[in-house]
């Protein structure tokens, strides 16, 4: 792969997509061609599954039907745009990828990490991201709470969205090279500023 793949994570409301948009507006005025994705989404198919994984309505989705849902999704963008963008020495900007998975069906909802991972490897066919910015809110940031019309993800617990948090923090341990956390500032642009000195770094070592 010669292009360079850049993935927002974060939990709910952190402005990955706003941060996400900005950083590739920033990076095509520098020169660079950009692609800015979305996970689950992006694709004809991925953005139906998107529709039945947020819907409120359903209520009897399981676990691992959930997570299979999202590594379908996954599988789809990664053979349909991820590869052949990187191939054309693009950088590809996600927001979210394969840690959300880890973070919201393994460490919030419980489910089996190491096979998270394996299936993920399949999915994304190893595909892994050169640097990965965590937005990380204050825990007592109240504009979550005061979101209205909150998707199914968004409407679990508190506990569950804590859980998530933690496990986002957990995944910047393992991989502090990949990982970068980034605290969401006051202001958007103050934020930007952050991912932008980041993001200068990591491009000025890969060239």
């Amino acid at each position: 792969m010669s292009g360079f793949f850049i993935t927002f994570e974060g939990p709910e409301k952190s402005g990955k997509s706003t941060q996400a948009r900005l950083l590739e507006r920033y990076l095509t005025k520098k020169g660079f061609s950009c692609l800015f994705i979305r996970e689950p989404g992006s694709t004809s198919i991925g953005e139906k599954i998107r529709r039945i994984l947020l819907d409120k309505r359903n209520t009897h989705l399981e676990h691992t039907t959930e997570m299979l849902l999202y590594m379908a999704a996954r599988s789809q963008i990664v053979k349909e745009i991820i590869n052949p963008a990187l191939q054309q020495n693009k950088v590809v900007i996600c927001d979210r990828f394969l840690d959300s998975t880890i973070a919201y069906q393994g460490y919030g909802l419980g489910m089996d990490r190491a096979l998270i991972r394996t299936i993920g490897a399949f999915a994304t066919e190893r595909i892994s991201p050169g640097i990965t910015l965590l937005l990380d809110m204050s825990k007592s940031d109240s504009s979550f709470k005061k979101t209205a019309n909150k998707d199914r993800i968004e409407l679990r617990s508190r506990r569950f969205h804590d859980r998530v948090r933690k496990g986002y923090f957990c995944l910047a341990k393992q991989y502090p090279r990949r990982i970068k956390i980034v605290r969401v500032a006051k202001t958007i642009l103050a934020t930007q500023k952050e991912i932008r000195r980041i993001i200068d770094t990591c491009l000025l070592k890969k060239s």
